[in-house]
């Protein structure tokens, strides 16, 4: 297909629900005049309806002016058919997430529009090569994959089936941006890039929480306070609702064929056939009444101090983190070889388990803990401490009391290769490498889509990066070696970086 010979001005939309609308909004905004086409007549009505009311209150609240919302109104045009779409130089489709329904509705558009219309789906978990298979000019068909709410989500997959012509892209790149939205371009593979990018949070969350690690709202505290992230696993999950959630998270598993970096959870399974879905439901991961999420209270830090603390020299740079924040906190330290027999142990492991550390170090299992230090210690907002099945409560509860001392909160785990959050950032960055070694998506583009579409502090590529790409293939080692488990399995593209010290954002050249 030839690159377009004027920018796109006329836009059709089949589909009015929330993603139509949300599209419809932003285009209409940006000058462009949307057609708005639904099989049901009075859902164009009703889109229409909503879409006079957005405006209203956006001139209301001073973001657009009255002229503003008045004339991206006007560019508003409710069709009755299909033929009415006729003179649209792309039409976008926002239906149901079937591949016969969408397949014949492109069949059917191929006979209406002019042969350059671009034709795009908005499909979230479709494959553009299966859809535009169905074409004359299968060509022309890309995806074009807005986030809900669209206003407000500000980025877009461009997706190239295995036939789309490149102009295609090109054109949905430049219209993206005309938009107001970040364009990121992704090859058409389950999930594109922020939905199989997402796979690493959910699914190692569920995984710590079935093998009794940590509950709902400790495993959420971590990621938050201690990692940085907006939302915990279980939050997010409620918030999408786990009758979206879990058959996405089963359709990427089984369309990679079982790949077990994405082996979804019967914890999830159980919860939706319950109903317990999330927010919408007032009931999830969490209670919510008058839409409030209900977060049990955590318990007061212990009084009781240790006498003294030995800490392992096995990470030198561990080691070294861990003193400085103990000196801060005023403990005493056992600066012995071995520790002495009434000393509290603190071992600082990479991917690896307290009971793993004891055993190797040859250290008093009942004395040890150990301490999670992947993010910094000093300013952090949370800690986390973890402990041997062996541990006895009164050295746990010493060692949380020492570590609160300056009151940042500590979460006491019980014994996980990898802690929580090591485990889950880990599993966040090899997922983002391994969509990198696919060549899905360049490695700019992951960390773009990421952070806009997925709201995380950082890409996983700059995330790898900040953290240490050999400590990232480090924990990811040790928990492969733990589990036996291929999920825990370092991506290349990780790997070779790591081992020649540069950025995992960098290209092959």
């Amino acid at each position: 297909m030839s690159s377009p010979s004027t920018a796109i001005q006329t836009l059709g939309l089949v589909g009015t629900g929330a993603m139509g609308r949300g599209i419809a909004q932003i285009a209409a905004q940006a000058g462009l005049t949307v057609k708005l086409y639904d099989a049901n007549p009075a859902a164009v009505d009703a889109a229409l309806g909503a879409l006079r009311d957005t405006l209203d209150k956006l001139a209301t609240k001073g973001k657009v002016s009255p002229e503003q919302a008045k004339a991206a109104l006007e560019r508003l045009h409710p069709c009755t058919q299909l033929a009415d779409l006729a003179s649209c130089q792309l039409v976008i489709e926002a239906i149901v997430e079937r591949l016969d329904v969408k397949r014949e509705l492109f069949k059917q558009l191929e006979s209406i529009v002019a042969p350059d219309c671009i034709l795009a789906s908005n499909t979230s978990s479709l494959s553009i090569t299966a859809i535009a298979a169905a074409c004359a000019k299968p060509e022309r068909v890309a995806g074009y994959h807005f986030f809900n709410p669209v206003p407000l989500m500000k980025v877009v997959e461009v997706i190239d089936g295995l036939r789309t012509g490149r102009a295609v892209g090109d054109a949905l790149m430049t219209l993206t941006r005309t938009l107001g939205h970040t364009p990121v371009r992704a090859k058409d593979m389950p999930g594109f890039i922020v939905n199989h990018a997402g796979r690493g949070m959910n699914t190692e969350g569920l995984r710590v929480a079935s093998e009794g690690i940590a509950d709902f709202a400790t495993v959420d505290r971590i990621m938050r306070e201690q990692a940085g992230f907006r939302l915990g696993p279980f939050e997010l999950l409620d918030l999408t609702a786990l009758d979206v959630s879990h058959p996405v998270m089963e359709s990427i598993y089984h369309q990679f064929y079982e790949e077990a970096r994405f082996r979804p959870s019967p914890i999830t399974a159980v919860r939706l056939a319950g109903g317990l879905v999330g927010r919408k439901a007032g009931e999830g991961f969490y209670r919510y009444v008058d839409g409030k999420q209900q977060v049990p209270a955590e318990a007061p830090a212990p009084v009781t101090q240790p006498a003294r603390v030995w800490v392992s020299r096995a990470d030198t740079r561990a080691h070294e983190a861990t003193m400085q924040l103990l000196t801060k906190l005023g403990a005493i330290i056992d600066q012995g070889e071995r520790p002495a027999d009434d000393a509290l142990i603190i071992v600082t492991p990479l991917g690896q388990d307290a009971t793993t550390c004891a055993v190797e170090q040859q250290l008093d299992a009942q004395r040890t803990v150990a301490l999670d230090t992947l993010f910094p210690l000093l300013d952090a907002k949370r800690r986390t401490l973890m402990t041997t099945p062996v541990t006895r409560p009164d050295v746990r509860d010493a060692a949380h009391a020492l570590l609160a001392k300056d009151g940042v909160p500590v979460s006491v785990i019980r014994d996980s290769a990898g802690f929580v959050v090591q485990r889950m950032v880990a599993t966040i960055v090899n997922i983002g490498c391994d969509i990198a070694q696919q060549q899905i998506a360049s490695a700019q583009d992951i960390d773009r889509a990421v952070t806009l579409g997925l709201g995380y502090p950082r890409g996983p590529l700059t995330l790898g990066d900040a953290l240490g790409a050999r400590e990232i293939v480090t924990i990811l080692r040790n928990m492969q070696s733990f589990y036996g488990d291929p999920r825990y399995r370092p991506s290349p593209w990780l790997t070779r970086r790591a081992q020649l010290g540069v950025s995992l954002l960098t290209e092959e050249s």
